[in-house]
């Protein structure tokens, strides 16, 4: 979890508090260590955000701060509801946990009228989720955010096995599979593996900082490459 959400998470678990957490509590619901929560206190101490407390006694957050309100429209609701439930079509566990926990944050905080939107239970997506694959789509996400290659043990559709070293920029979630986009350092190009074909998938330890915007830009060159030579047939 990035520093960012840390930071905003422990907000929110000091908020909904009724009595004073512990480091240690914080630290078991962010799967942080206790070292971490300490530095992510005092770093929001430091932005006077109102936290009150110490080790060993736990912490409070004093009474009037809040976060400014999200105020959502009818169907600003909806499409969230929606795009909510198509996250569980994904196949991505932590996208889907991550899901319930902003259906639940949301259900707390909106007025009456609109929470009756999320407890109609009008909206659906239906569909299949993807077959288990070997890739954790979670691990990928990461080193997305992160711009650190991975290693990957991937079958092509001809049913050979290759072992690839990509700078994954991108993730398309299709009904059946997810397909990682990503410039393949053997084939020297952007190319999509299907997460269905990936036998393993492991961080390497390698990044490449700085270069993700340029590469999404290359893949993006490619559909309007492609699309006018469509257009001139």
């Amino acid at each position: 979890m990035r520093k960012a959400s840390r930071l905003f998470e422990i907000i929110q678990i000091l908020r909904l508090a009724k009595k004073p957490v512990t480091a240690a509590t914080i630290a078991e619901q962010l799967e942080v260590t206790v070292r971490s929560v300490y530095r992510d206190i005092a770093a929001l101490q430091a932005m006077r955000v109102p936290i009150e407390g110490g080790r060993g006694i736990g912490y409070i957050l004093r009474p009037g701060f809040d976060l400014p309100p999200l105020m959502f429209s009818i169907e600003e609701m909806e499409a969230i509801v929606l795009s909510l439930a198509l996250l569980e079509r994904t196949g991505d566990d932590e996208l889907k946990q991550a899901a319930k926990r902003v259906g639940a944050k949301i259900a707390g905080a909106v007025p009456p009228p609109l929470r009756q939107t999320l407890d109609a239970n009008a909206l659906h997506a239906w569909g299949f989720s993807p077959a288990a694959a070997a890739v954790d789509l979670a691990l990928v996400r990461r080193a997305i955010r992160d711009e650190e290659k991975l290693d990957l043990a991937y079958r092509d559709e001809a049913g050979r096995d290759t072992q690839r070293i990509v700078r994954p920029i991108a993730l398309i979630y299709y009904a059946e599979t997810a397909n990682i986009v990503a410039w393949c350092e053997l084939r020297q190009a952007i190319r999509n593996f299907r997460s269905d074909r990936i036998e393993d998938c492991q961080p390497t330890g390698l990044w490449f900082k700085g270069e993700g915007d340029q590469l999404r830009q290359v893949w993006v060159d490619g559909w309007e490459i492609n699309a006018a030579a469509a257009a001139g047939t």
